[in-house]
């Protein structure tokens, strides 16, 4: 089973995963290749501020200004995600390219170079990850839906309504998993 580079491209959990982290879950994957997958869950945030893990970002993040659980896997460590137009073109002190304008912050920097070319960013407590072939397995299984990311996805203001936003601009039937009801007994 051949799978095409996902990094970059966000994972959408399909109405089976009902359960954990990744039920309803939009995942920004950041790194995929022969080694595994690494990735962040964009809709789960947490009900605490992100001085309550790290100290110095807090008036730094967009809105809402908590911090996110970005998965289940080193729930005791900040990983930082920034947006900043043109990083493709160039360097930004304390910020590593991934993808396009994306690019991981290293949150023990000084926050003043990354904010002054970033527009927007985002804290989270853990990550998702897949050993390899992990991820392709689960993809072929039709857990995850893979989409490409439109520009408000990855720093929306409104985290808790994106897994159905980007279900419902889906095409053809994959849109109708949209309107499958949280809870079954409601079907």
């Amino acid at each position: 089973m051949l799978t095409p580079d996902l990094t970059g491209r966000l994972l959408v959990a399909m109405p089976a995963i009902d359960e954990g982290i990744f039920a309803r879950s939009v995942v920004l994957v950041l790194h995929h290749g022969d080694d595994g997958a690494q990735g962040v869950v964009l809709n789960k945030p947490v009900d605490a501020p992100v001085d309550a893990v790290l100290d110095g970002w807090q008036e730094h993040v967009v809105a809402p200004e908590v911090l996110f659980q970005g998965g289940p896997v080193g729930l005791d460590s900040a990983l930082g995600v920034a947006v900043v137009p043109g990083l493709a073109q160039r360097e930004i002190p304390g910020v590593q390219r991934l993808f396009g304008g994306v690019g991981v912050v290293d949150l023990d920097s000084d926050a003043a170079p990354v904010m002054a070319a970033a527009s927007g960013v985002r804290v989270y407590a853990g990550y998702a990850g897949w050993t390899a072939g992990q991820l392709e397995a689960e993809v072929h299984e039709r857990s995850w839906y893979v989409v490409d990311r439109e520009p408000g996805d990855i720093l929306t203001d409104d985290p808790t309504t994106l897994w159905h936003r980007v279900m419902r601009r889906q095409p053809g039937r994959v849109a109708l998993a949209a309107y499958f009801p949280d809870d079954e007994d409601y079907n």
